[in-house]
């Protein structure tokens, strides 16, 4: 008998192990509440590794550098080979100082995927039909809304260029997955200010300098990074069409 009952008792002290535990404050009386969640990621921010090789990228984002610790949560081969570093529950360090909308502190608020790349060069089929992939899982499986798709340099314009102009925006967004400008909505209407406009949508525009942000706008909707960093009618036109698909 007494055989019989420690079976079970072991049982529940290795499950007890196993599960982890509540932090509870030792100043206040606990009191559990059953409203909430687990705190998670609500955007996804996309890099160029713009290194020579997906080795060198895992070696830069798995140790110390001269720049520092980085890392992300996923790294994509130019074969389509994907690469997890960090869990998707945890804080990696791929942002950095930055803003998009109401967000700031983009590590705690996002997944960070690092895109094998030169810097300067296209990106081929099979990177993007893999990382199409991965962003159906993560928006389906993390809950994160598939129009939050955004560039490195989205967030950060005064410091970061990735991706490059050659990055396949509009493809993504024909899968699902971040914003592209629609024809039918025709030209922005009159009164309509673009550079409210760059503001609302998520750019950090800081008061009196847009010239950043308009650039990291332009390589982003325009592929271009050597238009002047003024925003135009076709600017206003794609900026007019860009909320109007916000939810």
């Amino acid at each position: 008998m007494k055989t019989n009952l420690l079976l079970p008792l072991a049982l529940i002290a290795t499950l007890s192990a196993c599960s982890p535990q509540v932090v509870r404050n030792p100043l206040a009386s606990w009191h559990p509440s059953p409203n909430h969640n687990e705190r998670g990621p609500v955007v996804i921010v996309l890099h160029h590794t713009d290194q020579d090789s997906v080795e060198e990228s895992l070696h830069t984002l798995s140790t110390a550098n001269s720049g520092g610790k980085v890392s992300s949560h996923y790294l994509l081969g130019k074969d389509g080979h994907l690469y997890q570093l960090v869990e998707d529950s945890r804080r990696a360090w791929h942002a950095g100082p930055g803003r998009w909308g109401p967000l700031g502190d983009l590590n705690s608020t996002s997944i960070g995927i690092e895109i094998d790349n030169d810097g300067d060069s296209p990106f081929p089929p099979v990177q993007v039909d893999a990382l199409i992939v991965l962003l159906e899982d993560l928006t389906t499986r993390l809950n994160i809304p598939r129009h939050a798709v955004i560039a490195h340099a989205d967030l950060a314009p005064m410091r970061k260029q990735d991706p490059n102009r050659f990055f396949p925006w509009q493809t993504l967004a024909e899968a699902g997955f971040g914003l592209w400008p629609k024809a039918e909505h025709g030209p922005a209407p009159e009164g309509f200010d673009p550079l409210l406009a760059l503001r609302a949508f998520g750019y950090p525009v800081d008061a009196g300098k847009p010239e950043a942000a308009i650039t990291a706008f332009h390589r982003r909707f325009r592929g271009d990074d050597q238009l002047p960093p003024v925003l135009d009618a076709e600017d206003a036109r794609i900026l007019y069409s860009l909320l109007q698909q916000l939810p």
